[in-house]
């Protein structure tokens, strides 16, 4: 186990995220660590010079409708089933003094 995965700082790592270990999860911790570590180096040595990074693994295009109204406005309405209304506004009860 390397110094910086000794078992004081796997368990502050732990207790960090919340996350609770028995004894057997906290001695396998090291190993699975260092598998992790291991594939992140393998991963960071692959030539990537010349690939463009990019947000979608495909092409994206957005389908836009056409900006009409689609419904009526019905504030008259909703306005008159409302318990209280002044000059156009819905009036609520305080909730902070």
């Amino acid at each position: 186990m390397s110094d910086s995965l000794n078992e004081s700082s796997l368990r502050q790592l732990a207790r960090l995220a919340c996350v609770e270990l028995s004894a057997e999860e906290l001695a396998r911790l090291p190993t699975q660590f260092h598998s992790i570590l291991g594939l992140i180096d393998r991963l960071q040595q692959v030539d990537t010079r010349g690939v463009k990074p990019l947000a979608q693994s495909f092409d994206l295009t957005l389908r836009l409708r056409d900006d009409e109204i689609t419904t009526r406005d019905q504030r008259e309405l909703f306005q008159s089933l409302a318990p209280e209304v002044a000059d156009g506004l819905y009036l609520v009860p305080r909730v902070i003094e």
